[in-house]
């Protein structure tokens, strides 16, 4: 590391304006859709499992000012580990040593937990496919693209057809947190195919269900006869995201169907029940992603109601 280049630890709320700034800044040159607050700052690092102590990790230069932020979200115990690196570099540090330091931070740190855990792990990083210095820095360091993911778009503008659930079947709203165990045994059991799943917790569920964004109106639930949750939609709507960007857009954030009732038409139900609420809300466009591998067919069946792809992004991996 240069001699000009000094590493450090979160030191607290303290950092946090600063760290902010760091990321805007690079969104002012970037453009990668992804500026942030204090306030959003202070919900990511406060998630349960997330270790403010260890898992991120600061570089000044000789002035004292903050020109690298990274973090490390490591996903819960399992027969592997994965530790999602996301870091940014000020414009004017960049093509130096701050990008090499986080990488390298980040694979000491996933060693650390190979370590205490007793199992592999492996260290991962997305980028856009656009992003030519990003895709070249990482392999470089020698990460592998291994998925493809969409972003995609349809104006609320344009008709939405009719949700038609199933016989058999109606449509709530999520009744609230006691139901939340149903709710994430619900989204496992949907999401139990998808690549690299790894089982959301009550616990998370629950923090996320106090976000200040999340509203029941936009938590949609398909019931079987029995009372089984079965199928969800869930969207959101950043207010604080688009003042940012001076747009008007609604995330679809989840839609999943369980297991055993799949392929009689719940998740295309959902998904324009979903379209109506955002709509319903004063949202112009809504916005998803998608894997592009997905096995149940999810991007077909978002082409189908209208949405088009706007970005790709391509998950990498460096296994330690």
């Amino acid at each position: 590391m240069a001699a000009n280049l000094s590493a450090r630890s979160y030191a607290g709320d303290r950092d946090l304006e600063a760290i902010a700034h760091l990321i805007n800044t690079c969104e002012a040159v970037d453009r990668l859709d992804e500026g942030t607050s204090v306030s959003k700052l202070q919900q990511e690092f406060n998630a349960p499992s997330f270790d403010k102590a260890r898992d991120i990790r600061l570089w000044e230069d000789a002035n004292g000012k903050l020109i690298g932020f990274a973090q490390l979200w490591i996903s819960e115990p399992g027969e592997v580990t994965d530790g999602w690196l996301w870091f940014r570099v000020h414009p004017d540090a960049r093509a130096g040593d701050v990008e090499a330091a986080a990488i390298a931070w980040g694979e000491v740190r996933m060693r650390e937990v190979a370590k205490e855990r007793g199992a592999p792990v492996k260290l991962r990083a997305y980028a856009r496919a656009d992003e030519c210095d990003r895709i070249s820095l990482l392999t470089h360091w020698s990460f592998k693209a291994d998925r493809y993911f969409f972003r995609m778009a349809r104006s609320l503008s344009e008709p939405i057809p009719e949700p038609q659930l199933p016989q058999g079947f109606a449509l709530i709203q999520f009744p609230g947190e006691q139901d939340s165990a149903a709710w994430v045994e619900m989204f496992n059991q949907s999401f139990i195919d998808h690549w690299n799943h790894r089982d959301l917790t009550v616990e998370k569920f629950k923090y996320d269900l106090a976000k200040p964004d999340y509203r029941n109106d936009l938590d949609l639930i398909a019931v079987a006869g029995d009372g089984t949750f079965v199928a969800f939609c869930y969207c959101e709507i950043s207010q604080e995201e688009n003042t940012r960007t001076g747009r008007n857009e609604g995330w679809l954030a989840c839609l999943g169907t369980r297991r055993g009732f799949r392929k009689i038409g719940l998740g295309r139900a959902m998904l324009l029940a979903g379209l109506h609420r955002l709509k319903a809300a004063g949202v112009a466009t809504a916005i998803l992603g998608v894997d592009a591998e997905n096995p149940s067919g999810a991007l077909r069946l978002y082409e189908s109601v209208g949405f088009h792809n706007i970005r790709d992004s391509i998950s990498y991996v460096k296994d330690l």
